[in-house]
């Protein structure tokens, strides 16, 4: 699978697979150790889907809009026609429907990180720790956020304090405390630690499975990739053989064709839980 001093399959995926980190002392518990590739590549694709509204924004016209802006448009009006259906607060969706659109934009292009070659980055990344005088064999860098748990964990929770406010901002602190101790039971004292139990599993499980299920769908497509690239490096040591490269670069356009579906399709569930489950915050029981 490899070349004689190369890695192997299982030491090349384990690679690919391991987030840039600072690096707590070996042995410890520490929970202040951050995947720094992640928060790196998800900071720079905020500022470029910021920079791609702005730009819109700026050069939107009352004529005929160009392809940029007919583009943009047609986003827009695809969450906010979304928006309208879910909150019926036209208050709301003023925040609420930018904030989809945000969230769609931004978690598309993590997304689309997946369709750059695997080694790629890593391998440029390699080229300069080397040049700085660091183990570049050593160099590790993941440049798909939304294959790191942490990333999609931390996007559900974001929508999850986001659904707090809104209970808080319809229903008020009084009305929120009432419906967590008396939905959907009923208003027995006796009932109240259940109903409060229910509640506290609703949003826990609304919150997980939104993050999973984002996270399951990239990481293992960022693993298929990883396999048909192990695909072209078998080719490259065999030369009985040379069959198989092509087989690689069709498995690969093959895959990477699927996948822009794939991305699209994450990126608007995502945008879709995120409205229905802002949405049922205006709701009362």
């Amino acid at each position: 699978m490899a070349a004689e001093n190369g890695p192997t399959a299982s030491e090349y995926i384990v690679h690919h697979l391991t987030h840039w980190q600072n690096h707590p002392m070996k042995g410890v518990v520490d929970f202040s150790v951050v995947n720094i590739d992640s928060i790196l590549w998800s900071v720079l694709l905020a500022v470029l889907s910021s920079f791609f509204l702005w730009r819109a924004a700026r050069a939107a016209s009352s004529g005929v809009p160009g392809r940029f802006q007919a583009a943009v448009e047609i986003l827009v009006e695809m969450v906010d026609t979304q928006a309208k259906g879910i909150i019926h607060n036209a208050q709301s969706r003023k925040m609420v429907a930018p904030l989809g659109l945000c969230v769609f934009i931004w978690i598309f292009l993590m997304n689309a990180m997946d369709l750059l070659p695997v080694d790629l980055l890593p391998t440029v990344w390699g080229w300069i720790t080397g040049a700085a005088g660091q183990d570049s064999h050593h160099a590790y860098l993941r440049v798909v956020p939304t294959a790191d748990l942490s990333t999609c964990f931390g996007l559900s929770v974001s929508v999850l304090l986001v659904c707090f406010a809104y209970n808080i901002k319809i229903k008020g602190v009084g009305g929120w405390l009432h419906e967590l101790f008396t939905a959907p039971f009923g208003n027995h004292p006796i009932l109240w630690p259940i109903n409060f139990a229910m509640q506290m599993i609703e949003f826990a499980a609304k919150t997980v499975s939104h993050g999973m299920r984002l996270f399951g769908n990239m990481y293992a497509g960022e693993l298929l990739f990883m396999l048909i690239a192990l695909m072209g490096a078998a080719a490259a040591g065999s030369v009985s053989g040379v069959l198989l490269p092509v087989g690689h670069v069709i498995a690969g356009a093959i895959w990477a064709i699927f996948h822009v579906l794939i991305i699209t399709i994450q990126a608007f569930i995502f945008m879709m839980l995120a409205l229905v489950y802002i949405g049922q915050a205006h709701d009362t029981h």
